[in-house]
């Protein structure tokens, strides 16, 4: 993913010098898993289309993705202190700071998708895309759910559908916005689907790492244990969490398998995210 980290510096750089600017760079290009650029490259990929269309589009996603980080990361929120193996952004900065860096990203990724080199129906539906992901009905929505949870005990269906918006929503994006740039609509709630389940699985996979590997291990705060919120281990046990997971992880591949596409290199994306380890 080395030409995308230099893509996604190349948007950030054309703005004026300034510490936000520097605090958006340090959150950006503070390395991670990509997986969301890589979950829309792939599934472009798969349509047969050239990935190289995509690279906006994918750029947009990991600004908002890093933008929630930084917002997640707040004292007012979650008040972590590591992410991506070094400083949390409001601790490198200052808290003004990484609120303003949250909110430039998310501005910058706007700009970007508006930018693209795509056909201009195609620029609009990607764009209703992310902002339906992103916001209030999606990512927002589960962070709200998520704040909530954090005085009380909730239920496996609440914590599930806490995790299909804050989590899923933002790993529907890629694959929805990857079939519009593919020029297929009808199977849009077909993708929303799967990257809910998807997203559902990784934060099962979270819930889990955090009881068994340790912060540095995970380059991150294990916050939702230290702070005692309900989890997919603390409501299902280990076991359980474990079996649910895996078969979120089977139900998406078959739902992917059932498209008329060449998947190949979808569902290789998929099984390394399966097997991950941080």
């Amino acid at each position: 993913m080395r030409n995308f980290e230099i893509i996604c510096n190349n948007y950030i750089e054309q703005y004026i010098p300034s510490r936000i600017k520097d605090a958006m760079i340090y959150s950006l290009l503070a390395g991670g898993k990509r997986l969301r650029p890589k979950l829309l490259l792939a599934c472009l990929s798969a349509y047969g289309k050239d990935e190289t269309i995509g690279y906006p589009f994918a750029c947009a996603l990991e600004m908002v993705h890093t933008y929630s980080l930084i917002h997640d990361d707040l004292p007012a929120m979650d008040n972590d202190v590591l992410r991506r193996g070094r400083k949390t952004c409001h601790i490198e900065f200052d808290e003004a700071t990484a609120i303003l860096a949250g909110d430039g990203l998310l501005t910058a990724a706007f700009d970007v998708v508006a930018n693209a080199e795509a056909p201009a129906n195609q620029v609009v539906e990607c764009t209703k895309v992310l902002a339906f992901c992103a916001g209030v009905n999606g990512m927002i929505y589960g962070q709200c759910l998520d704040m909530a949870a954090e005085t009380k005990t909730i239920t496996w269906n609440e914590l599930e559908l806490l995790h299909a918006n804050k989590t899923g929503k933002l790993f529907a994006a890629p694959l929805m916005m990857a079939a519009v740039l593919s020029d297929d609509k009808e199977h849009l709630d077909t993708w929303k689907i799967i990257g809910e389940k998807l997203g559902l699985a990784f934060q099962i996979q979270d819930d889990i790492l955090d009881v068994t590997k340790s912060s540095l291990e995970l380059g991150k705060s294990n916050s939702d244990v230290e702070n005692h919120k309900s989890t997919s281990v603390t409501l299902l046990g280990i076991e359980e969490a474990k079996k649910r997971c895996e078969n979120l992880f089977m139900e998406t591949k078959k739902m992917i398998n059932s498209l008329q596409i060449d998947s190949t290199e979808l569902i290789k994306l998929i099984e390394s995210i399966q097997i991950r380890e941080m």
